[in-house]
């Protein structure tokens, strides 16, 4: 069994992407900026924007973020996300989730350029990832593809089964595992809730991707031997021996199904670190698109 190593993937990303910039600022050239937006003080979120901030420093990147009141208007929000649609200094904005109630996160996603939408949230980038065209990738997602990638797990014809359905992770890691593209080319099946013998599909999974949101559901009964085990969740649960009061695991039983698997991510340090490595890289690929010549309509005679 291969414990798949999140956080020593995400710093050879960073530092991949450290030698680009510092490239760009040996030739004088403009280096890539993202915005972060943050609303309210939720205290997860802020570590979460405070991690993005710190590793974009940390490569060189020009960061900023935006803290603004829990009681902003919607109006006054969408005002500031246009102002850095407009900002050239900054070729991703990324708007901090969940959002206070009476703002509509649907409505500020669409309101982000897709061009600087790093999330890989915009309609329009979700559309292009659905039909195989080039974009935005969310980051989670594109993080999982890239471990699987990285440690040589093949993909192409082999059974990826999603547990989870969700917008952020399970719909996007299908499709992307899905395309008829290099790193892909998988057989997909999604499972969750609704699913009257989940094991029934778990069971024949190849790669297994947990992303339920429901601490170690996933027993070994659950999965064959050799399967890859990918778990994306993140879980608090009380533990009054440990010095914060609680501990995080996933939504696999690592002590049982890594008896099992190949390959296991841990929780934390599996997928949880690649999320921002793969925002950096969406950073800068924006960068590069926005700095390239615009394409002409039609060759020139």
């Amino acid at each position: 069994m291969t414990i798949i190593d999140g956080k020593k993937v995400a710093a050879e990303i960073r530092e991949e992407l450290k030698k680009e910039i510092d490239k760009l600022k040996s030739e004088n050239k403009p280096v890539p900026g993202l915005v972060a937006i943050l609303v309210g003080n939720n205290p997860a979120s802020e570590s979460y924007v405070l991690g993005k901030s710190k590793a974009c420093e940390e490569i060189g990147m020009i960061t900023k973020t935006e803290k603004l009141s829990s009681e902003i208007s919607e109006k006054d929000l969408l005002e500031l996300i246009q102002k850095y649609n407009s900002d050239k200094n900054y070729n991703g904005i990324l708007v901090q989730l969940p959002l206070p109630k009476h703002i509509n996160e649907s409505k500020v996603i669409e309101t982000i350029l897709p061009s600087k939408d790093v999330d890989g949230f915009h309609p329009i980038n979700v559309g292009n990832l659905v039909i195989g065209n080039d974009t935005f990738v969310p980051c989670t997602p594109a993080g999982i593809q890239e471990l699987l990638v990285r440690y040589n797990i093949p993909i192409k014809g082999n059974h990826v089964v999603v547990v989870g359905r969700s917008n952020i992770v399970g719909k996007p890691i299908a499709n992307i595992l899905l395309q008829k593209k290099e790193n892909a080319n998988a057989i997909v099946t999604i499972c969750h809730s609704a699913a009257k013998d989940i094991t029934y599909f778990t069971k024949r999974a190849d790669i297994l991707i947990a992303a339920i949101g429901h601490p170690k559901f996933v027993k070994a009964e659950m999965v064959k031997d050799g399967v890859v085990v990918i778990d994306v969740g993140i879980n608090r649960v009380s533990d009054k021996s440990h010095p914060k009061g609680y501990r995080i695991v996933g939504d696999v039983d690592f002590d049982e199904v890594s008896k099992k698997a190949s390959f296991i991510t841990p929780v934390p340090g599996g997928v949880g670190p690649m999320t921002i490595a793969m925002l950096l890289k969406n950073t800068f690929k924006a960068y590069l698109i926005q700095k390239s010549p615009p394409k002409a309509d039609q060759p020139s005679s």
